[in-house]
């Protein structure tokens, strides 16, 4: 059999490997396996310092190419599906393909992820998982094979939010914390801390990226301010501790909440209050905006005759609370729906991407389902969803299953242009996070 290294690839194995033996105090060995390969003895401590770390790094680059192969596989496989697809009659397919749209998170998990030593406070998705923890730090996952990558160190206290965002072809993790501050990491860089953001007074509570480019960061904090980073900035005042802040999919608004009871919608850019969501009876622990593909639903609820557009981005807000209610509100701040059915705080919405259900998580450890196409209807509840508080929940970003299509898509008006679409398929996916210290996985 002809060898598959050749000499010098061969050296460079031998002597990284002898170089590791030592790095892990097996010197022993080491020499023995020098003497058996016949490395000469000029390869001396000064010389094997050069080699320390490359076979670590040689075995971590051969598993990134895996994943890389791995990926590439599934997306092929994910395109000859689709035209097999094409070609399977609709009776078939409809019994083998669930429809995202009806898909509901079902116990159990399918997976539990554990390793944090204090309990869960955020989770991110980006398409890699991350979360955060009060034990100050921030751990990366792989959620499909369930593996902890890597784990950040860096904030003093408590990890309180993170987000993923950032200018194109910038992307960077955000994190705030208890600390005060706010950490920018950097995945280009294997994730070092490459700035921090000093300024807030108190515990900030929540950070987001949120204009369309990703230049644009705002968080939330209990020294009673909003602050927009990287830009000539306001701080939009509230009078007391703010728990949580989101951005309309286009990031021209934001909608916040927190211990005055009072959610309040904002325009990102001048920092201006646009409405008021005045109604509940305790702190507003989380907010968010719904998503256009909801409009038609809470139209019906609002009573409204006529859809809203869905270039809107700000037209219903969710909002949850320690009164242990949730209430959706139109833009102008008008209250349309309180949903009842919580016997503890609600601590995390997210809507369904499909726009029919709204998706809650409480301190009364369960996950509920509410039916937006029927009035609010409570549908279905994880009983134990964890074995204790449910802290935050976040839905996995949709699939790219087709390449832009020339010819189709949105003519602007007096525009003969016609724009590329792209084809979007929701990911069946939900993650949260709890006090049990468990980030647990929903998927079909």
């Amino acid at each position: 059999m002809s060898p598959i290294l050749s000499p010098r690839q061969a050296e460079e194995l031998h002597k990284s490997m002898i170089a590791y033996l030592n790095s892990m105090n097996q010197s022993s060995s080491a020499a023995a396996l020098q003497e058996t390969l016949g490395i000469s003895s000029s390869f001396d401590a000064p010389t094997m310092k050069r080699y320390e770390g490359l076979l670590e790094k040689k075995w971590t680059s051969v598993v990134r190419l895996q994943m890389k192969v791995v990926k590439h596989c599934g997306h092929t496989t994910a395109s000859l599906q689709a035209e097999l697809d094409q070609a399977t009659p609709f009776s078939l397919l409809s019994r083998r393909n669930q429809d995202p749209a009806s898909w509901l998170p079902k116990s159990p998990a399918r997976l539990t992820l554990q390793s944090h030593r204090e309990p869960v406070t955020c989770v991110a998705f980006h398409p890699i998982l991350f979360s955060g923890s009060d034990d100050n730090t921030i751990k990366i996952w792989d959620w499909e094979l369930g593996e902890l990558e890597r784990t950040l160190k860096g904030h003093t206290r408590a990890v309180l939010d993170v987000d993923f965002g950032g200018p194109k072809g910038g992307t960077l993790l955000a994190s705030c914390s208890s600390d005060l501050t706010i950490k920018l990491w950097d995945p280009s860089t294997q994730y070092q801390n490459i700035r921090t953001l000093p300024g807030h007074d108190h515990s900030v509570s929540a950070v987001r990226f949120v204009s369309s480019s990703g230049s644009l960061l705002v968080s939330a904090s209990r020294d009673k301010t909003l602050r927009i980073w990287d830009v000539l900035c306001h701080d939009p005042e509230q009078n007391d501790w703010v728990r949580d802040v989101s951005p309309s999919f286009d990031g021209r608004w934001l909608v916040s909440g927190g211990n005055d009871q009072i959610g309040r919608t904002w325009d990102a850019t001048l920092g201006e209050a646009k409405a008021t969501l005045i109604g509940h009876d305790n702190y507003i622990e989380c907010c968010v905006f719904a998503p256009p593909s909801s409009y038609k639903h809470l139209a019906t609820l609002a009573g409204l005759k006529k859809t809203p557009l869905a270039g809107n981005s700000a037209e219903f807000i969710a909002t949850g609370s320690r009164d242990k209610t949730i209430k959706l509100w139109d833009s102008r701040g008008t209250l349309i729906k309180t949903l009842v059915g919580h016997d503890n705080w609600v601590r995390g919405l997210v809507f369904h991407p499909e726009g029919k259900y709204l998706i809650s998580v409480s301190d009364d450890r369960t996950l509920r389902c509410w039916d937006l196409s029927q009035e609010g209807r409570l549908a279905k509840t994880l009983e134990d969803s964890h074995g204790h508080f449910v802290s935050c929940i976040r839905w996995a970003p949709s699939l790219v299953i087709a390449s832009p299509i020339k010819g189709v898509g949105m003519v602007s008006n007096g525009d003969s242009r016609k724009e590329d679409a792209i084809k979007v398929r929701s990911r069946c996916v939900i993650v949260t996070g709890s006090v049990d210290l468990d980030v647990r996985i929903f998927a079909s």
